[in-house]
Order: C-alpha cells, then sequence, then structure tokens
C-alpha cells in the first residue's frame, strides 16, 4: 500500500502534485493499492472545500485511487492508540502550560540552543490522567522520548540518523482530545498498511518521529522510506508559492505538467517527451538525484508546446469551443510562438472575433469584407486570393496586409496559405 495524504489547509502545490504522481508510479509498478488519505487533524487552518478540490485535481491528472478516506474519521482509534501508550508508560500527562511552554523556548533562543521539553510532567502517575479529567483542567499526553538514536534507511537519502534529543517528549494527543499531524499519521499508516512512504525531505524529522510512536505501539513491520529532494525557484526561495491551481491559470496542460514533474525527478530518462503511462514502463525511484531542484519553467513551457502538438486536433479545437479537427490544426499553426493554451487563446480567439475597419487599411479591409461577404466557396488559397484582386481592383501590394488583418485580427503570423484552408468553412463568420 502507498498513500498522499495532503492537509485541506490551502492549495495544492506543486511540490505536494509531484510527490502524489511519485506514489502513484511506484504503486502501480509494484502492483499496489493506492490510497488517498486527507489529513484533516488541523482543525484551526483546515479551509472547508478545499478536500473536494485535491480530489478533482488527482482526477485531473489521471491519477486513480483505490481507497479515500479523511484522518477525522478515525478520530477513536487514534485516541485508543495513545491511551494504550499512556497505560503501558509509553506516554504521560502534561499539564505545562502554553505559556510556561512559550517562554522556555525563549530562554533556549536568547541562550542560542535547541528547546527541548522541559520533562517536569513525565513521572506524572498515569492515574493523573483519570483526575485531570475529572476536574476538566487542561492537559495533552506526550510520548517519552526514545532512549536511543531513530535509525532508518532511506531509498534517495540512505541511511537517517536522528537523535533523541532532535525528537524529544512531543505530544501525541491535544488538550481537545485530537490528535496531533505525526500520532495520527503513524497510527493511520499501521492501520491501513502502508508499506512504502514517499514524501518531501520536508518530513525527514516527521518521519523519525512516526517511526517512534509505530515502535512504541509494537509495530515492526518493515516499511521503505523515501524523502524527494525539494523544488526551489532558485537557491534561496522555496516552491510552495506555485500552485497547481495558477499552472492551469497560466494555460499549462496535466500531460505536460507530469512529464516535467517525473523528468526533474528521473534524470535517466530514455527520452523527453512521455506520457504517464509510459513512465511507469521505466521510472525507477532509486534514481531520483538527492540533491534540491531548481523550477525550470522555461522547460515546462517547452514540454507544454510539445505535448499541445501532441494532442488530437479536435481535442486542441475544444480549448477554443470548437469541435472540429480543422480549427486543432489552426491552433497548431500558432504552437511556433506559443507555448500555453492562453498564449494560443490570443492568436486563435482574435480570428473569430468581429473585426473593427479602421486606421490605416480600414478602407481595404471594409472592401474585402463586402467582396468576400457575396463570394462562393473558394476551396485553394490562390483562388481564393485571386478571386478577391479580381474584384477589389486591388494589386497583390496592397491586399496582403488587409486581407491578413481581416482573416486573423493581426498584420502578422503563419503564411495565409497555411490558415485559409483550416478556415475557409468559417470564413463568413470570421470577415465579419
Amino acid at each position: 500500500m502507498l498513500r498522499f495524504a495532503p492537509s485541506p489547509t490551502g492549495d495544492m502545490h506543486i511540490d505536494s502534485l509531484r510527490v502524489a504522481i511519485i506514489n502513484y508510479l511506484v504503486a502501480k509498478q509494484q502492483k499496489q493499492n493506492f490510497l488517498i488519505r486527507i489529513d484533516d487533524t488541523d482543525k484551526e487552518n483546515t479551509i472547508e472545500g478545499k478536500d473536494t478540490q485535491i480530489m478533482q485535481i488527482l482526477e485531473k491528472f489521471a491519477l486513480l485511487h483505490d481507497s479515500v478516506f479523511h484522518q477525522s474519521e478515525h478520530l477513536h482509534m487514534h485516541q485508543t492508540m495513545a491511551i494504550r501508550l499512556l497505560e503501558q508508560d509509553k506516554a504521560f500527562v502534561c499539564t505545562c502550560t502554553q505559556e510556561t511552554i512559550e517562554a522556555e523556548k525563549s530562554v533556549a533562543i536568547a541562550n542560542n540552543t535547541s528547546y527541548h521539553y522541559s520533562g517536569k510532567c513525565e513521572n506524572k502517575d498515569k492515574a493523573e490522567h483519570f483526575k485531570l479529567k475529572q476536574s476538566g483542567k487542561p492537559f495533552v499526553l506526550r510520548i517519552k522520548k526514545p532512549k536511543h538514536n531513530i535509525i532508518y534507511d532511506d531509498i534517495i537519502k540512505e541511511t537517517i540518523t536522528v537523535t533523541p534529543d532532535t525528537i524529544d517528549a512531543f505530544v501525541i494527543l491535544n488538550a481537545d482530545g485530537t490528535p496531533t499531524s505525526n500520532f495520527a499519521s503513524a497510527c493511520d499508516d499501521i492501520l491501513s498498511g502502508v508499506s512504502t512512504i514517499i514524501q518531501n525531505e520536508k518530513s525527514l524529522l516527521d518521519t523519525a518521529k512516526q517511526i517512534h510512536i509505530q515502535k512504541q505501539l509494537g509495530y515492526d513491520t518493515k516499511v521503505d522510506y523515501a524523502h524527494l529532494p525539494s523544488l526551489f525557484h532558485s537557491k534561496d526561495k522555496d516552491i510552495d508559492e506555485t500552485s497547481i491551481k495558477s499552472l492551469f491559470e497560466q494555460g499549462f496542460i496535466p500531460d505536460a505538467i507530469i512529464n516535467y514533474l517525473i523528468f526533474i525527478s528521473n534524470p535517466h530518462a530514455p527520452k523527453k517527451i512521455f506520457t504517464l503511462p509510459e513512465a511507469i514502463k521505466w521510472f525507477k525511484l532509486e534514481d531520483v538525484p538527492n540533491t534540491h531542484i531548481k523550477f525550470d519553467m522555461d522547460l515546462l513551457r517547452l514540454l507544454n508546446k510539445k505535448h499541445l502538438e501532441n494532442m488530437d486536433d479536435k481535442e486542441i479545437s475544444s480549448l477554443f469551443g470548437f469541435a472540429d479537427a480543422e480549427v486543432g490544426k489552426l491552433a497548431k499553426l500558432y504552437l511556433s510562438e506559443a507555448s500555453t493554451i492562453n498564449e494560443l487563446a490570443l492568436k486563435i480567439r482574435p480570428i473569430f472575433a468581429p473585426k473593427v475597419y479602421k486606421g490605416e487599411w480600414g478602407k481595404e479591409i471594409k472592401l474585402i469584407k463586402e467582396i468576400i461577404a457575396d463570394a462562393p466557396m473558394i476551396q485553394g488559397y490562390d483562388n481564393f486570393k485571386s478571386y478577391i484582386i479580381q474584384k477589389s481592383g486591388l494589386d497583390e501590394n496592397n491586399i496582403m496586409t488587409p486581407l491578413r488583418i481581416l482573416l486573423t485580427g493581426t498584420q502578422y503570423g503563419p503564411e495565409l496559405s497555411d490558415i485559409y484552408p483550416l478556415i475557409k468553412s468559417y470564413i463568413t463568420e470570421i470577415a465579419s
């Protein structure tokens, strides 16, 4: 079982999508189930509807799941497992106030040292739990910090060692009875039988904490780990601000985004342009580089252009409100000047928009328009141009610019001889 565990606290970002894609790829390669777990333990920051948006994005990228659930559905099980640790003296009741902890953190910062929990509540009798529940006094449950280093193997980063002080005695159950993110995640991975965990390298410490939780719960099933290096815009700027929503709004398509994220994660890819099903055949998690990867917008634009070129003609026409392969071919003529749907739209929409007959060529444009309105259907461009020249009395030098403006809405672009065969069935509408 592999899982993707997004949090519904904001828009999905490109680095999170990469985690989802690679989990999906490996699940398919290993013939394992792919689980979506919505990590909604952070009630304060959870945004209504973001879980639905996450699922819609995954569907757009054809990352089909075998099962899905919200962590909040397992609240009772999380609480039961936390109490088990308390009863086994592997966790303890902590009544330290937030103010006390913040003051201790401030002292640590002032002394230029790392904050560690003071341990003042660690020896409280577990019977204190019942008394506190009866009194209504707020408390949390903390897991006792490990006695030895937590050591685990990582497919990308090799051996990871985390010291007990780094892990510390951290909270597993909040004062309101809800689990912390690390505790809920560790419990749910046990309950779901997750065998391979692939996530961002920002989760390295969280992974160590979750391993500690699982060991204390007596879970010893082998789990494979892989932490992907982070994507960055530049050396010092995180990629987190780049949401999938914003990429869609800029006119990037799912196939290109998938191609890009897999390609930068697998430098030994057998080719540069490919689809998700093709990548399943050769992708290797072991080949993901253990270095930060700079987000390359130029490469994404190039891949987007290539995937638009490879798109079915009728399908690409649907992006502009048509179901006509000829309009799709017309759009592809402009891919020498455009890389995204938005940029193509700036080329295609003026062709079918009403024209304004003003300016330097206004008189000629109006005349050609009237000729086209009364003209029969003419198949070839050369015959069409000859007909306009004959009926207008204009010579070729004076007809090309106004004719181009009338047919395309601009003075520049692909050859009219290439455009005309693709728009001739709309010629009256276009020249209106």
